[in-house]
């Protein structure tokens, strides 16, 4: 089943009745917390705030399948650039300078502010120029995953970038899991790694700082299509029809069984499934395994309380016209407003 919430917001907020009765029912609340799910929300045009956003983001993933260029990137961020921070995770990155092609693609308007690489999987940070002030409490992280992905110089894993930026507490987190159809549990396995992994290992981790008021996933994390055979699949999508395909999605079946992403929201998933394409085109694998369409690349958040942060999804959508990778980009569009009546 999946949960859809109106007008694209997405927030944690209890019941008054949950609220009053929260400390007869730990046990239980703990329980329906697991089994939350991941939230569907639809994505609106604008933002409903009574006054303009504190902060927008522009969030992108792209398993890059070790190519790029310039003009790639260039349609990537785009030229109408009405976000603040642009946030750009990256998998099977080439063995290139990725940063200082972002940095020459976005000079005009934004400057690099965070990066966190860890050989194929990396993540870029950039915000509006002269914004130094804005930022604070910068740290990056890494923490890699079974599999030989290293060897070949495709890393399996996550890095992470926490960042203080205008006043809210934000942490991105670009990763790539195992791949193939059956690894459900491995995938499921490493998310939770990952998880509690991140920023908790490091000497200079405080266990008493505020926690994170968003959190965002983004990347490849490999989850296929599960009982619907390849040929059903692309007929589905050929007639328009892959919105038949959601409760088929892995991802969406393991959190609404409570192994992963407990209380993230993520948008409708009214794109095309976004791999495995041929390279140079947009036809669906013809290679001789011939693999199911799935949404193996995603873009996941969580607000940790909707009382301090209110967030509008604007835009969940592929990027269909690039075509130098088997995987299409995501691109998403978040807005933020603190709540000045509550303590940060």
């Amino acid at each position: 089943m999946v949960k859809i919430l109106e007008m694209g917001y997405c927030c944690r907020r209890r019941s008054k009745m949950e609220r009053s009765n929260a400390s007869d029912n730990m046990v239980s609340h703990i329980v329906a917390a697991q089994q939350e799910g991941i939230r569907t929300i639809r994505s609106c045009n604008s933002c409903d705030f009574s006054s303009d956003p504190d902060v927008c983001i522009c969030l992108v993933t792209w398993n890059m399948n070790g190519q790029v260029s310039y003009e790639d990137l260039a349609e990537l961020v785009g030229s109408k650039r009405k976000f603040d921070l642009l946030v750009v995770g990256l998998q099977e990155a080439p063995q290139k300078s990725i940063s200082r092609m972002l940095q020459a693609t976005l000079a005009e308007t934004h400057a690099l502010l965070g990066k966190a690489i860890m050989q194929s999987v990396q993540l870029y940070v950039f915000g509006p120029k002269d914004s130094e002030l804005d930022t604070k409490e910068l740290k990056v992280d890494k923490q890699s995953v079974g599999g030989l992905g290293g060897l070949i110089g495709r890393k399996k894993g996550a890095v992470a970038i926490h960042i203080n930026f205008r006043g809210i507490r934000m942490v991105f987190i670009s990763c790539h899991l195992s791949a193939h159809a059956h690894n459900v549990e491995e995938r499921n396995e490493q998310c939770r790694h990952i998880s509690h992994s991140l920023f908790t290992k490091s000497k200079h981790w405080n266990p008493y700082a505020p926690p994170a008021q968003l959190t965002v996933w983004l990347g490849d994390l490999n989850y296929r299509l599960q009982g619907i055979d390849n040929q059903p699949a692309r007929k589905l999508i050929r007639k328009d029809l892959h919105k038949m395909l959601i409760g088929k999605d892995q991802l969406l079946q393991e959190a609404e069984r409570g192994e992963i992403f407990s209380g993230y929201c993520e948008g409708t998933l009214k794109f095309k499934p976004t791999y495995k394409y041929d390279v140079g085109s947009s036809d669906y694998d013809t290679s001789h395994k011939v693999r199911v369409p799935s949404w193996t690349d995603r873009i996941l958040f969580k607000i940790e309380d909707a009382n301090k942060v209110k967030a509008i999804l604007r835009s969940y959508e592929s990027v269909d016209g690039i075509e130098s990778s088997d995987h299409k980009p995501v691109k998403a569009h978040l807005c933020l407003k603190l709540n000045p009546s509550q303590d940060q």
